[in-house]
């Protein structure tokens, strides 16, 4: 019987390596790609990033090691109109981006796609930590064994058709286990630091790379406020901030400040305590529900554990889909700093049930004043 082909997306790292040795050991024919997502005048910010020139030389030496073949992918352009137009767009919403999430959907097990048909792939693999179990009529995703590597949540908005052509390898597998792998291997990346930043934001300095990206003259700017209504200064842009942030705020306070509220309308930033961060109810939109049974049905609710942001650890909640792809969450216990822009993905135990995207659903906290920040303009 012809084997099936896959399609392995190579970051350099020791995941999709390791990945790599799997999936060859499991049967498939494996073609390792990386995806070049920089542009050319970007190459030295890139040098030590995920898809950087150095990642691209680690992921070729592993296959070369593996004996699989290897191919660099430009998508320089695909990256910069679906990963970093959204994420800026968002930061000037008063929204905070995923922007992991976006890239999987739309480029890894996306745009791919085509790239993997071409080469005559059945499946796109990954070193993603998530299982992906395949039936005869549908995929369920679930989270990776691994409790302080799982990656299920990054991949909550794949739709049907991409996770049935899509595989996760080390799923079932801890990340000691993945380095011990590596190291009977004798493959180079055995050690190699996991990456924690943003993989396009050079010293995960998100603000100087959206001063860089957007220019100056791109920001807005306004003013602090606190939530009962006293003016505090005013700000290069409503897009340096996030709601639950304490760093970097202005002005003297005998208690910490968070920044509670954002208001696009008028670039107000608003700040208050760590109770004024609480949040029992929100309401989600862009749903993608998983295959299971009821689950989209409008009005009936359910209950399950959501996670408001990659590194919440998930709360009870009691789930209701709504209309036009939305679904209302309450929370057993509030919690803080439920951020719009955010994803929260629904679980039972560790089934996907699906997720979507924190939208505002209450009034922003007006500030009845005039702008300050007008008048001294105007001025």
């Amino acid at each position: 019987m012809k084997r099936q082909r896959v399609l392995l997306g190579m970051s350099g790292g020791v995941d999709s390596s390791v990945a790599g040795y799997l999936l060859r050991e499991g049967g498939y024919e494996v073609i390792g790609v990386t995806m070049k997502v920089w542009p050319q005048d970007c190459i030295s910010r890139a040098e030590d990033k995920c898809c950087g020139p150095q990642a691209v030389a680690d992921a070729r030496s592993v296959a070369h090691s593996l004996g699989i073949s290897h191919y660099v992918v430009d998508e320089a352009d695909q990256f910069e109109q679906t990963v970093i137009a959204y994420f800026a767009s968002e930061y000037q919403a008063g929204r905070t981006p995923n922007p992991c999430v976006m890239c999987n959907e739309k480029l890894k097990f996306g745009n791919l796609w085509g790239k993997a048909q071409a080469l005559g792939c059945d499946y796109i693999a990954t070193g993603h930590y998530a299982i992906i179990e395949h039936h005869a009529d549908r995929a369920i995703l679930r989270k990776g064994v691994d409790p302080r590597k799982d990656q299920s949540y990054f991949l909550f908005s794949l739709r049907q058709p991409q996770l049935r052509r899509a595989l996760t390898p080390l799923g079932k597998m801890t990340k000691s286990q993945i380095r011990e792998i590596a190291h009977t291997l004798g493959l180079k990346v055995a050690d190699k630091i996991d990456s924690q930043e943003i993989c396009f934001v050079p010293g995960n300095d998100y603000k100087a790379f959206l001063r860089s990206h957007l220019g100056e003259d791109q920001f807005h700017r306004g003013e602090i406020y606190d939530v009962h209504g006293n003016f505090i200064a005013e700000h290069a842009g409503i897009e340096l901030f996030t709601i639950g942030q304490r760093k970097g705020l202005p002005g003297g306070s005998p208690r910490p400040r968070y920044v509670v509220d954002l208001d696009p309308e008028t670039n107000r930033v608003i700040v208050g305590d760590a109770d004024d961060l609480a949040s029992d109810e929100f309401e989600i939109d862009r749903v993608n529900w998983h295959p299971v049974a009821g689950i989209d049905d409008p009005g009936r609710p359910r209950e399950a554990t959501v996670k408001i942001r990659y590194s919440h650890p998930g709360t009870p909640a009691n789930v209701t889909p709504l209309e036009n792809n939305r679904a209302r969450i309450r929370l057993h216990e509030a919690q803080r700093a439920v951020t719009p822009g955010q994803a929260a993905v629904i679980y039972d135990g560790d089934l996907v049930l699906g997720g979507g995207w924190i939208c505002r659903t209450e009034p922003v906290r007006r500030i009845d004043a005039p702008s300050r920040f007008a008048a001294s303009v105007l001025a």
